[in-house]
């Protein structure tokens, strides 16, 4: 069992940044492939990034060259650095992890899942 705990989400105003902060419990973190996903009011859950356990990294086509995923094994953290943030980012951010490794694009195949926290983009 693994537990993520979210960090880092928080208001900021169109153009700003943030980074998202993902801690996780547990030995194994290093062979889990990672995810960052994020939910809107009102529409289904989407995925932003992934990472899988050797570093291969997927972003969706509305956050490339903007966003960028990565993982600090020593310190059981995966990370999501935001950039040019747009209004349209609004929502509730989750990290969610992998058992195989993979850094797999479908969110319904990860296994363990954090609360979530909260991203505001102001216009």
């Amino acid at each position: 069992q693994v537990q993520l705990v979210e960090s880092g989400g928080g208001l900021v105003q169109a153009g700003g940044s943030l980074r998202l902060s993902c801690a996780a419990s547990g030995r194994t973190f290093s062979r889990y492939g990672m995810g960052w996903f994020r939910q809107a009011p009102g529409k289904e859950r989407e995925t932003v990034a992934t990472i899988s356990n050797g570093g291969t990294t997927f972003y969706v086509d509305s956050v490339k060259g903007r966003f960028t995923i990565s993982r600090d094994n020593a310190k059981n953290t995966v990370y999501l650095q935001m950039n040019s943030l747009k209004p349209e980012d609004t929502a509730v951010y989750y990290c969610a992890a992998h058992k195989s490794g993979i850094g797999y694009t479908d969110y319904t195949a990860y296994d363990f899942w954090g609360h979530g926290t909260q991203v505001t983009v102001s216009s």
